[in-house]
């Protein structure tokens, strides 16, 4: 009895020592990964302090492999954790282009190129900026082991396109896709109940069709045509190829031709392999092929160049993403135009004195109509008290463009896809899912004959579908107003033009929608001459970034990992899959594009 005792007090206490020893274990393992990760966040606290230097004969290397976007946001842990998606500064990559056709250190650019995705808009500001660059008379030549179809039109005004001996050009021609949900639905038994106004309004389409109406095949195809049409011209002029002999080899594909045939049809000068290349500018800028080159990243060039700081502002704020009522928490984490934070920035711009101009740089397919009523509204407040310039990026269309009614001037690129003026409703009647499928049953008790309206468990009776299209003709002619009376047109003249159509910025300016092509620099300038500030003014950018230490959460690193997860997955299908996604949680209401148009 004793002896048995023994062994069990034996076992309890080896047992208790391995529960302690994994405990401590893992304190320790704990304990030196936060160490680990305090020593790197000194590293970057410290380093962002540091005065940046450019050195005599330095290269600035544009690395053109990612996602290019107006504004990069403040991820130094996610650049840690490794982003599935690079992502690329625009407005960072146009100073940095700007500082180096003047610094007496800078000897050139290199543009290497990778997998770019990026609007055509944002292609033709920073190709605009690069012809530019070019009566400096400083070199430019660009490397790739491949070159996507607009990466390739981005380099192409280079002195030099080097092509990787196996490397491969994109050049067959551009084509738009969207995703039609309709029979997915079907399947699931949801169908939507759509209310719209506008013959081109087709934003309702994959959700009610399973092809495009040939009213939207109709401004798709025109679209697509003037894009083109500015790539091919763009790449004519650059590469002394005639715009026919570009068509024809765009018809036959060369994204799969053999590199040799693509040097010999004079889409490239010259077939290197990366450590050939960089000898190359180590010959061209007199350096030794021992030596390491001077490159030079855009950020380090414009901390080497800080900005003015005159008490005269010229504040851009910048918009990009879905305009919602409120920004939702989930596995998707792209940004957004929240109703709170830009009111609540647009009031501080509003009131702030030192501030004297304000820029609006805009890139959104529009959202909740309500939400982009209430931003107007406070936009047009502040156009009453300084000057309001809009900047149009790669999409400014649908509740931007009426965000955009507000300003004393819209300057937009020539291939902007904005426009779209007009509403549509969409509410989604579940019943045969819940009922059928799922064999779930309802009853009501009502004191009146139109309570529970929107219930998704019955179909909208006729009263209630006959109110709700009144609401969007309602939401529809607000619009139209706001536009006319900001454009000084006639509101029959507006909903000629309007009708949910979607023009190119070179289609607006010629309709009126839009006063001025050119760039984000352009309406910067704009906006100086309208407060008269000549030249004596600083910007700044809003919102103001919160640093990630200050946002850091469990629940937002595991958010932010979901999502890159998904987007590695699910690859192309990511979008569709994050608009389903957000369908429960949009407002009734939008002003929208189309659909999301991924051209490729």
């Amino acid at each position: 009895m004793n002896s048995s005792n023994s062994k069990n007090c034996g076992g309890v206490k080896s047992f208790l020592l391995n529960v302690l020893s994994s405990c401590l274990g893992q304190i320790i393992a704990a304990g030196i990964v936060g160490i680990l990760v305090f020593i790197i966040v000194l590293g970057i606290i410290g380093s962002t302090g540091q005065e940046q230097e450019v050195k005599n004969n330095s290269i600035l290397r544009l690395n053109l492999s990612g996602q290019i976007v107006d504004r990069q946001s403040d991820d130094d842990l996610y650049a840690l954790l490794g982003e599935s998606i690079p992502t690329i500064d625009l407005s960072e990559c146009l100073r940095a282009i700007e500082l180096a056709k003047t610094d007496k250190n800078i000897r050139g650019i290199s543009l290497e190129a990778g997998l770019l995705s990026a609007s055509p808009a944002a292609l033709e500001e920073l190709r605009e900026a690069l012809q530019d660059f070019k009566k400096s008379k400083k070199f430019i030549y660009a490397y790739g082991d491949s070159y996507t179809q607009g990466g390739y039109y981005l380099c192409s005004l280079a002195d030099k396109v080097i092509l990787n001996p196996i490397g491969q050009v994109a050049w067959q021609g551009l084509s738009a896709q969207t995703t039609f949900y309709t029979d997915l639905m079907k399947k699931l038994g949801i169908k939507m109940q759509v209310f719209k106004v506008g013959t081109f309004k087709s934003a309702v389409e994959p959700y009610t069709q399973t092809q495009m109406s040939p009213a939207n095949r109709q401004q798709v195809d025109t679209m697509l045509h003037y894009v083109w049409g500015k790539m091919r011209s763009g790449v004519a002029q650059s590469r002394h190829i005639p715009a026919r002999q570009l068509d024809s080899l765009a018809s036959i594909n060369m994204t799969l031709a053999p590199s040799a045939m693509v040097q010999e049809c004079g889409l490239v000068d010259s077939l290197m392999y990366h450590d050939e290349y960089s000898a190359f500018l180590k010959r061209k800028i007199g350096m030794k092929q021992d030596e390491e080159l001077p490159y030079v990243s855009p950020s380090t060039l414009c901390e080497a160049h800080p900005q003015s700081s005159a008490d005269s502002k010229i504040a851009i704020l910048y918009a990009e993403g879905d305009i919602v009522d409120l920004t939702e928490m989930g596995l998707a984490t792209d940004k957004a135009i929240d109703t709170p934070t830009y009111s609540k920035v647009i009031r501080q711009l509003t009131d702030d004195k030192e501030v004297k101009a304000v820029v609006l740089r805009i890139n959104s397919g529009g959202g909740s109509a309500y939400a982009s009523e209430q931003l107007w509204h406070l936009l047009n407040t502040l156009a009453s008290k300084k000057p309001l310039i809009v900047s149009m990026g790669g999409v400014a269309a649908s509740g931007a463009y009426y965000m955009s009614a507000a300003a004393h001037s819209i300057v937009a690129e020539p291939t902007t896809l904005t426009g779209s003026i007009g509403i549509f409703g969409m509410v989604p009647d579940v019943s045969e899912l819940l009922t059928d499928k799922l064999s779930l049953h309802f009853d009501h008790v009502k004191t009146h004959p139109m309570a529970g309206m929107g219930d998704l468990s019955r179909p909208l009776s006729p009263a209630e579908a006959e109110q709700m299209q009144k609401y969007v003709e309602r939401g529809y002619s607000l619009f139209l107003k706001r536009v006319a009376d900001n454009r000084r047109m006639s509101v029959a003249k507006i909903d000629s033009i309007a009708q949910g159509r979607v023009w190119t910025g070179w289609h607006a300016k010629k309709i009126g929608l839009v006063d001025k092509l050119g760039s984000l620099k352009d309406a910067v300038t704009l906006a100086a001459q309208k407060a008269k500030l000549g030249k004596n003014y600083s910007l700044a950018a809003y919102p103001e970034q919160e640093s990630w230490l200050l946002s850091l959460t469990m629940d937002q690193t595991q958010a932010k990992l979901s999502e890159q997860k998904l987007r590695a997955t699910l690859g192309d299908l990511y979008k569709p899959f994050v608009t389903l996604r957000s369908i429960r949680s949009q407002s009734p209401i939008q002003a929208r594009m189309p659909y999301e148009i991924i051209i490729k």
